[in-house]
């Protein structure tokens, strides 16, 4: 091991790392805000959006996610009602593909995961805030969004780290983010081993910062669960 190496490539390894952040939560906000839209389309009752939901579900779980950002990257721009419209500008971006890619199948994952948070709201817990009034836009806010949001955010938790993992992809379509600067490293220098050592220590400690994060959110969302017991005992 020649460490003096090592803490050259970490050092450049480093000054991809603001490209990785971008990528990463673009991505996670436009998935996020997409998946809604299909929780309420699957929630919705109608049989003709809640069929749409599920496809899009199928199609996003069931197929590689590296095959999906091949086929945007290279594949919207066979369609010429994109290529001469306002969007070509846009999605010829290598980071706007990756981003979209990214979104379209996090969306998927984490619409199921928000789908099994608010299965697991008690009917009880909706029918008491209806006796008080509350109905509509006001009741998934103060009670359902949160308790359906507490309940998924393990898993949800999961599906982000994932999603960082999930960034070194946009390296095959020139994104040099972490893992793309590291594989234009090894090109130039031969050196896998070292490269790839600390490109995977960022990876562990950009997940680790984030499992931390999700860890505090849950604590703060448990209040009431850390309350009960003191409550029993006194």
């Amino acid at each position: 091991m020649d460490f003096t190496f090592i803490a050259s490539t970490m050092l450049t390894l480093l000054k991809a790392v603001p490209t990785t952040l971008i990528l990463f939560s673009l991505s996670i906000v436009t998935g996020g805000l997409l998946a809604l839209v299909i929780v309420w389309m699957r929630t919705s009752g109608n049989p003709v959006l809640t069929s749409i939901a599920k496809g899009y579900i199928f199609i996003f779980r069931g197929s590689p996610l590296l095959i999906q950002m091949f086929l945007v990257f290279y594949g919207l721009g066979q369609f010429g009602f994109i290529r001469y419209s306002f969007l070509w500008p846009f999605l010829r971006e290598p980071m706007v593909c990756a981003v979209l890619s990214l979104a379209l199948c996090t969306a998927g994952y984490t619409a199921e995961i928000f789908r099994g948070g608010i299965r697991a709201v008690s009917p009880k817990e909706i029918e008491a805030a209806r006796s008080i009034g509350m109905s509509g836009f006001l009741l998934v806010r103060r009670i359902l969004a949160p308790i359906a949001f507490r309940h998924a955010l393990p898993a949800y938790s999961t599906e982000i780290v994932l999603m960082m993992k999930s960034t070194a992809l946009a390296s095959l379509v020139t994104v040099w983010e972490v893992t793309g600067v590291a594989q234009r490293l090894i090109s130039q220098t031969y050196r896998t081993m070292e490269v790839f050592l600390c490109a995977a220590i960022i990876y562990l400690v950009l997940n680790f910062i984030i499992l931390q994060g999700m860890a505090l959110l849950e604590y703060s969302l448990s209040r009431h669960r850390r309350a009960a017991p003191q409550a029993l005992k006194a």
